[in-house]
């Protein structure tokens, strides 16, 4: 069966090790895409119809607002039906300590009995924080497998981490 890389990203003011840069190209899509080019899987951007600020401390107070109110952002779409697929990559930068609430807004949506499901995610130094053993619990009827968490700063340098993973 095929093989779908559903992720949370997003491009705009970045932080990197201590400082802030733009980037057209988030993170976590650039790790989607390498991903998506050594195992062969369809791509499926999951995005908030009010999308957060450009503005880094501006979208980081937005998305801790979403946490701490445990909301269900709105997405622009969704895939018709996930059933086609059989193992299923979830990626997200890492907000709060968490998967991003449009994440959960996409895992909610569908079914997860007998998918086998990677989570992947960015970050600058917290690692999955609280989202794996989140993720578990909201992808019920699913095998979550060991995820990979990719320093947001080497995205574009993870090919390495995404076969050895992959491999395992």
């Amino acid at each position: 069966m095929a093989k779908l890389i559903a992720f949370y990203s997003r491009a705009g003011e970045n932080y990197f090790g201590g400082s802030f840069r733009n980037v057209e190209v988030g993170n976590t899509e650039k790790v989607a895409k390498i991903i998506g080019d050594v195992c062969g899987a369809d791509l499926f951007k999951i995005e908030q119809k009010t999308p957060y600020s450009d503005e880094y401390k501006v979208c980081v107070q937005e998305a801790k607002a979403d946490f701490i109110n445990k909301a269900r952002p709105e997405l622009v779409s969704l895939p018709e039906s996930i059933d086609g697929y059989d193992e299923i990559f979830i990626g997200y930068p890492i907000y709060c300590g968490d998967m991003p609430m449009a994440v959960y807004t996409f895992i909610e949506s569908f079914d997860w009995s007998g998918k086998t499901v990677y989570p992947f995610c960015t970050h600058e130094g917290s690692g999955f924080g609280m989202s794996e053993k989140n993720l578990a619990g909201a992808c019920k009827g699913a095998e979550v497998k060991p995820g990979l968490a990719v320093m947001g700063s080497k995205a574009e340098q993870c090919k390495g981490d995404v076969e050895a993973w992959l491999n395992d």
